[in-house]
Formats: C-alpha cells, sequence, structure tokens
C-alpha cells in the first residue's frame, strides 16, 4: 500500500471536500502526521495557538475549565473533525483544552505557515474561513448548551 500525502488525506476530510487542487496543496505543506495517546494533551486553554488540528482516527475531548466547577466536558471531537480555530485570530490563544481520549491520528498544521500563505493568496485565506468558521459556531452552541445544562442544573440543586 503507497503512502498517501497530506493533500490527498485532506480530500477525506467533509471540511475540506470540494476544495481545489492547489489550495489542498498550499495547506498540505503546512501539514504533517502525528499522533497523540489517551490522555495527552493536544491543546491547553491560555497557551499559545499555533496549531489546528484534522482528525484522522481516535477521539478528543473538548473542555473548558470553569473556576467553580473544575473541567467541563464539551463536546468529543471525532475522526474527520477540525480542531483548533485560535490560530487564525489574535491574540492566537488556545480557547479550550484538547485531551486525546485514546490514540488519535492527525494533520497537524503550522498557523503562522498557514497565516503566511493565505495573507499571500486571499482566495486560499477566504476558502479556509468558509470551512473554519462553522466549525467555530458549532463549538460555541455546544459550549452554551452544555453551560446551559450545568448552570440549570446547579438552579435546581
Amino acid at each position: 500500500m503507497s503512502m498517501r500525502t497530506i493533500d490527498e488525506l485532506l480530500t477525506e476530510c467533509p471540511a475540506f471536500g470540494g476544495m481545489e487542487s492547489g489550495h489542498l496543496e498550499l495547506i498540505a505543506g503546512c501539514g504533517r502526521n502525528q499522533v497523540f495517546e489517551a490522555g495527552e494533551h493536544l491543546l491547553r486553554e491560555g497557551n499559545p495557538a499555533e496549531v489546528f488540528y484534522v482528525l484522522r482516527t481516535g477521539r478528543v475531548a473538548l473542555e473548558a475549565y470553569l473556576p467553580a466547577r473544575g473541567a467541563l466536558m464539551i463536546e468529543t471531537i471525532e475522526a474527520g473533525d477540525l480542531l483548533g480555530w485560535s490560530w487564525l485570530f489574535p491574540p492566537y490563544r488556545v480557547a479550550f483544552d484538547a485531551t486525546a481520549m485514546d490514540t488519535v491520528r492527525v494533520i497537524a498544521f503550522d498557523g503562522a505557515c498557514l497565516r503566511g500563505k493565505t495573507e499571500e493568496d486571499p482566495a486560499l485565506g477566504f476558502e479556509l474561513m468558509k470551512r473554519i468558521v462553522p466549525v467555530i459556531l458549532e463549538r460555541l452552541q455546544a459550549t452554551r448548551v452544555r453551560l446551559l445544562d450545568v448552570y440549570g442544573d446547579a438552579e435546581t440543586a
């Protein structure tokens, strides 16, 4: 079996479906394969946002820290999902903790590399935004629903 290139692997990710091959090649140039074992952190809230991931296999717990309650599970990220969008927006700080729940294989993308390419090619930047903004909206909605569950429970307890 031959090794597939990063741009070939990206075509399997729903978020990159239909993206022109030239853009996929530019994005792929900033990526590398990486593996995380269960319990390892992919992202830590507050750290510099230098990377984003496309999950190929495994599951990742997305968590927020609440001072009164500790870590709160927001959602589970699975194969095909994107993880980490803070590399796109100043101040480039990670918004959530992300921890491998089992062995996780990802394509890890260097955020500074991608920002540079999107500044050189605004059409690429627009394509990435169209694909990443829905992920941001989905995560914000999941966070909102989870916080309503948590604080709704607190009021009835």
